[in-house]
């Protein structure tokens, strides 16, 4: 059966009160309830959590949990956003697994959160039974601002340092990517966010220049579930 996107679980409506600690939502439901769900982006979700937005959560019932709620979803007019950061790596994984990246076809294997260095670890590995061996680094996506994506949305050394050990494994003759994933529909392009983290940025094109790969897709939103969507064009500074 061919993969058909990331399956959402049943989401509640609501309406953010605010965002807060990072970790933290406060949300009022529709039956006037205010309830404070989990928020999986620990980023500063500059444009994705202004008060009054209209909003879904999922609801958990593990007893071990301190709280039964997640944020998943933002509702703007022109799209919806994903705020769970959990959904990137799986929905990029098990696209590439399904034949829905072009750009990345050809392996057999793609293995999850592998070890590359002594100190640093990256999204996937996919290789193949000819020892071709392709390390990619999924990053979500979430800032954009008059149609254009932008990451990060806060400065990010560890993204730099995903960054410079793409560059180090392709001078060893191995193949790199970066992989932007924007979970919102509304952006026709893709560029660094310089003016946010502009060594970021900088690197960004330098490591382009030395072979690292840039793939970014933007993704179709919906209640039930997410797919992966167009190619995003990419632009550097």
């Amino acid at each position: 059966m061919a993969y058909n996107g990331h399956v959402l679980p049943k989401l509640i409506p609501g309406t953010l009160v605010k965002r807060y600690k990072r970790f933290l939502a406060d949300v009022k439901l529709e039956n006037g309830d205010v309830v404070t769900a989990h928020c999986p982006n620990t980023g500063s979700m500059r444009g994705c959590s202004t008060p009054g937005a209209r909003v879904y959560l999922s609801e958990s019932d593990n007893p071990r949990r301190k709280l039964n709620y997640t944020w998943e979803l933002m509702e703007l007019p022109s799209t919806l956003i994903g705020i769970n950061t959990l959904v990137p790596n799986k929905l990029v994984r098990d696209s590439i697994a399904g034949g829905l990246v072009p750009e990345l076809s050809g392996y057999t294997s793609v293995r999850p959160e592998v070890k590359s260095g002594e100190h640093t670890r990256l999204d996937l590995l996919l290789s193949n039974g000819a020892g071709e061996e392709c390390f990619v680094e999924v990053k979500n996506c979430t800032l954009v601002e008059e149609g254009v994506a932008r990451f990060p949305d806060a400065v990010t050394t560890r993204g730099q340092k995903h960054l410079a050990e793409l560059e180090r494994l392709v001078s060893l003759g191995k193949r790199g990517v970066i992989f932007f994933l924007i979970q919102r529909m509304d952006a026709k392009v893709f560029k660094p966010a310089a003016d946010i983290d502009p060594a970021y940025a900088r690197l960004l094109g330098r490591v382009v220049k030395s072979g690292v790969e840039v793939i970014a897709r933007d993704t179709l939103m919906g209640l039930n579930r997410i797919c992966l969507g167009k190619s995003i064009p990419v632009l550097l500074e």
